[in-house]
């Protein structure tokens, strides 16, 4: 059963949500301060976390800040519908997702599910299939990349979208399929998701030594990852 921590003040929607996610198979915690959720986020290990950005005690950007220095744990970031600066401030940080309050209950299980299954490891008996791309292997059974001998530590969202990229290195990979495939949504107007993804994927990635970019940004249509 999918371990899920809630982090939000609102009692009445913390409630709904606990009912709706445990008939879909969830196990639920709930928090409604940020120090309380933050505790649990360190102390307990969870598939995923439900952040709120309005709270009282730490809000959800410090909360985030606080929990990327110590694990990579999912985060779908709940914002306040048209706050543009919440979702990008909530990217930059390090959140896999967000959804704009109010949401349709459909669509928050389904992106849950899509960032679970795209961010689960398999069961550690699995044999390791460590794939080489230049100076990156990647083990996509631990959800590990080494860059020229180094650990990078990535989020489930930047391990799939480098995942992805490199496998189709030297070719366009547009951001309807990308937005698909790692993201698990169809690509909305104005969503820039995928771009603050692949700037934090560019800021953790160590230099090529010979200078060249990894990837290429074409504008409108997708990126290419260089061979």
């Amino acid at each position: 059963m999918n371990r899920i921590l809630l982090i939000d003040d609102d009692l009445g929607l913390s409630e709904l949500l606990a009912q709706l996610l445990e008939l879909e198979g969830f196990q639920l915690t709930l928090a409604h301060n940020g120090q309380v959720g933050l505790d649990l986020a360190l102390e307990q290990d969870f598939d995923l976390i439900l952040l709120d950005v309005m709270l009282p005690k730490l809000n959800g950007f410090e909360v985030l800040r606080a929990i990327r220095h110590k694990k990579q744990t999912p985060v779908l970031m709940l914002t306040a519908r048209g706050d543009e600066i919440d979702r990008v401030v909530g990217l930059e940080i390090g959140a896999d997702d967000y959804l704009p309050k109010p949401f349709n209950d459909r669509e928050l299980v389904a992106r849950i599910r899509a960032i679970i299954r795209r961010t689960h490891l398999l069961p550690q008996n699995t044999p390791k299939s460590i794939q080489d791309f230049g100076d990156l292997q990647l083990d996509p059974t631990r959800q590990e990349v080494y860059c020229q001998d180094l650990l990078i530590l990535l989020t489930g969202t930047e391990f799939s979208l480098l995942h992805e990229l490199v496998q189709h290195a030297g070719e366009l990979v547009s951001k309807e399929t990308l937005s698909e495939s790692v993201l698990g949504k169809k690509l909305m107007p104005f969503d820039r998701s995928l771009d603050m993804h692949l700037s934090n994927l560019r800021k953790k990635m160590p230099e090529r030594k010979d200078a060249r970019p990894r990837v290429k940004t074409i504008r409108g249509k997708g990126y290419i990852w260089l061979p």
